[in-house]
This record gives C-alpha cells, sequence and structure tokens, in this order.
C-alpha cells in the first residue's frame, strides 16, 4: 500500500512537471541535414529560452552510425571522433572500462541527472517554500485574530501525571533529531544561495560537510525515536466517535470557552500523530535508500508497480523500472524532500500549539504534570479515567 501511494503521488507530481514544460509544437523541427546531425541555432536559442529540446538526434548518434564515413579520416585516433566519445559517454552507450569496481563506477557522466538538478533547484525548492511560508503566514494570522488560547476556569494548583518519563524520551529523541535533521536539511538545500556569500565557499564547504555528517547519523535517533513513539501511543490515537464531535466543534480553537471532550489525543493531536507516523515511515525509507543506494533501490520496483495500475499511462508517462544508482539515488532524494517540507511545515504548526500557542500545553512534555483544570478543558474524558482510577488505587489501599 506504501508502495502504491509513493508511485501514485510521484505520478501525479511528474505529470504536473511535465506539464508545465512543455512547449508549443507547431513550429517544426529544423532540418538537421544541412549541420550533418549537429547542433542547430535554434536549438540553443531554445534552450536559452528555457524550452524543452529533443536530444534524441545526439543520443542516437554516437559513433555507431558513423564508422563508415569516418573510415580513413583519423589516421592514428582510430574512427571515432572526440564528439562521438563525449556523446557516448553522456548518453551510456560507450564500453567504459574502470580500475575501481564499485557498481557505478562505470557511469562516468549520467546526463539523465540534469531534470533532477533542474527541478531541485527549481520547482522544488520553489513550491517548497511556499509551503513553509504558507504555513507561518497562517499560524500568524491565527495568532493576530484568536491570540494565545488561555485556561478559562480557575487554576486549582493540582497537577496530573499526563506523560511519564519514557514517553517523554520518545518523543523528545524523535522531536529533536527531527529539528537537527530539517535544520540541516534546509541548509543543504538553501545554503549555497545565503551562506556563501557570507562565510565563503571554504567556509560554506565546512558547514555542509557538518550538516551532511549530522543529517546522516542522526537519522538513526529519529528512527528510534518515531518506534518508541509508535509504540507508546498508537493505541491511544485510534479514532473514535468522540473524535466526530471534537471536529465539529472546532476543538475550541477558534470559540473562548468552548471546550469539546477528548480523550488522551483529542482530534487534532491524532491527525498530527498519525502525520508523524506515515510521513516518518516514508522518510525514513527514502533516507535508507539514499544511504545504501546499491542495497536498498526504492523506485525501479516502486515504478513497476505503478506502471502495471495503468495509472501513469494515463497521464501520459511511462515510468522507469530500470535504473542505475544514480538515478535510484535522484528520485529518492526528490521524495525525500518532498516529504521534509510537509513534515516541517505540520510540526511548525505542532510547535506554535504545544508552546506559546496554548497556555500549559508545553508542561505536558516538559514536567510530565499539567494544571487539573487545563485537564479538565482540554482532555476531560481523559482526566474523568485518571481520577477513577486513582480512587480505584485509593480503595484497594488498606486503611492506616
Amino acid at each position: 500500500m506504501l508502495r502504491f501511494l509513493i508511485a501514485f503521488l510521484f505520478t501525479l507530481g511528474l505529470a504536473i512537471s511535465v506539464a508545465a514544460q512543455s512547449t508549443d509544437d507547431s513550429t517544426a523541427a529544423p532540418e538537421r541535414a544541412e549541420t550533418g546531425g549537429a547542433t542547430t541555432l535554434e536549438d540553443i536559442l531554445a534552450r536559452q529560452r528555457g524550452e524543452q529540446v529533443d536530444n534524441s538526434y545526439r543520443s542516437e548518434n554516437t559513433g555507431q552510425g558513423n564508422v563508415e564515413g569516418l573510415l580513413g579520416q583519423l589516421g592514428t585516433r582510430g574512427v571515432t571522433s572526440d564528439s562521438d566519445v563525449y556523446r557516448a559517454l553522456r548518453y551510456g552507450t560507450a564500453d567504459v572500462t574502470v580500475s575501481s569496481k564499485g557498481p557505478a563506477a562505470g557511469v562516468l557522466i549520467q546526463d539523465g541527472g540534469m531534470w533532477w538538478l533542474t527541478f531541485r533547484t527549481g520547482p522544488l525548492r520553489e513550491y517548497g517554500t511556499y509551503i513553509l511560508g504558507g504555513m507561518v503566514a497562517i499560524i500568524l494570522l491565527f495568532f493576530l485574530i484568536r491570540g494565545r488560547i488561555r485556561i478559562d476556569g480557575e487554576k486549582t494548583g493540582r497537577t496530573v501525571l499526563r506523560f511519564t518519563s519514557f514517553e517523554r524520551f520518545g518523543h523528545w529523541l524523535f522531536a529533536g533529531s527531527f529539528l537537527i535533521l530539517g535544520l540541516t536539511g534546509l541548509l543543504t538545500l538553501y545554503g549555497r544561495d545565503f551562506l556563501i556569500p557570507i562565510f565563503g565557499k571554504e567556509g560554506f564547504a565546512t558547514i555542509a560537510q557538518g550538516c551532511k555528517w549530522l543529517h546522516n547519523n542522526l537519522a538513526w535517533a529519529f528512527m528510534l525515536g518515531l518506534i518508541i513513539v509508535t509504540l507508546n501511543w498508537i493505541a491511544h490515537n485510534i479514532p473514535n466517535r468522540t473524535d466526530l464531535k471534537w471536529l465539529a466543534a472546532g476543538g475550541g480553537l477558534f470559540t473562548k470557552g468552548s471546550h469539546p471532550p477528548a480523550k488522551k489525543f483529542n482530534a487534532g493531536q491524532k491527525v498530527i500523530f498519525w502525520a508523524c507516523i506515515l510521513l516518518g515511515v516514508s522518510i525514513s525509507l527514502s533516507g535508507l535508500s539514499l544511504l545504501f543506494p546499491f542495497e536498498m533501490p526504492l523506485f525501479a520496483k516502486t515504478f513497476s508497480v505503478a506502471n502495471a495500475t495503468g495509472i501513469p499511462q494515463a497521464l501520459g508517462l511511462t515510468l522507469p523500472v530500470q535504473m542505475s544508482p544514480q538515478e535510484e539515488m535522484q528520485y529518492a532524494q526528490v521524495w525525500h524532500v518532498m516529504i521534509a517540507y510537509v513534515f516541517i511545515a505540520i510540526i511548525i504548526a505542532h510547535i506554535y500549539l504545544g508552546s506559546i500557542g496554548m497556555e500549559g500545553a508545553f508542561d505536558a512534555m516538559g514536567t510530565g504534570e499539567v494544571e487539573e483544570q487545563w485537564a479538565r478543558e482540554h482532555h476531560s474524558l481523559w482526566l474523568e479515567e485518571v481520577q477513577e482510577e486513582e480512587a480505584r488505587k485509593a480503595a484497594a489501599s488498606p486503611a492506616e
């Protein structure tokens, strides 16, 4: 199911990207006979205009068809020109022998990666920035209109244990590692534009190397935190009818004095929980594929499943099912960043509501103890369960 979801979303994204980059085909392609099959002025001008150019006249002309015409012309250089050799290397048709025996060592030039570079530095960053900026704008607008959500009733001075030390450990391991991963990932994605003018190229190289080391190694802490959080709270995050009432009342977030009943986790927190689990699993899988591209290829098999459904073909696409390790890493990196943008946007909202956005909310993960009145207003059903459990324990204890 996860592979199908990844394939469907990625296919949809590729279809949109192809549609956005398509150009008017009403102008006939120039005759290449006049240039002997070489690049024409119109090709150069089209690339400068940012239009899509069909490179098949080069990718299919890598020397094999020119052997007879080149015989006797190049002397000791053989029957293949430099241009033929470079084209063969670029388009993967050259017979390459290398001393290194690594799985990807024979790929000297990977022309297929140009789409990745263009997409990564263009639409991916552009729309990702819109997502993060949009979430910040929404939170600022909400704060200006609603203000801080305060405890309406009179505080009792009594506290209730909301989260144990182990629950808080799992949360902060998961959250802390994610914050560092998000920061180092964003510095890697945007750093060249903003940090090189400040620290210079050598300074940025040091920062980038540190970000890479932190990102690769803290990934394990993130995945461990994900496992702990899942085991601790999955039983409390199963949807129920109470959640519908909470959602119908907007969780009381938009109306002062409105406090719909909720158990240990309300519907909003359950949405955050399942988003963290699903996005966490997906970003972990793509991250592992980046760390181990030769052992854990992810997208070739996923695209094979997608092609079998017929969805890509209906959108005018045929997804590749045979990829080099470089191609696997490029697809995995794009998916990794797409998920990261959505993940960071959700966590920004979660951080706001769990800190300055709601009075008393941070105590739950700070000390583990919350004000009884806060619990009564935001998790009344859970508070009743806790008090009933305490009453049963008190009744079962022998009188002194």
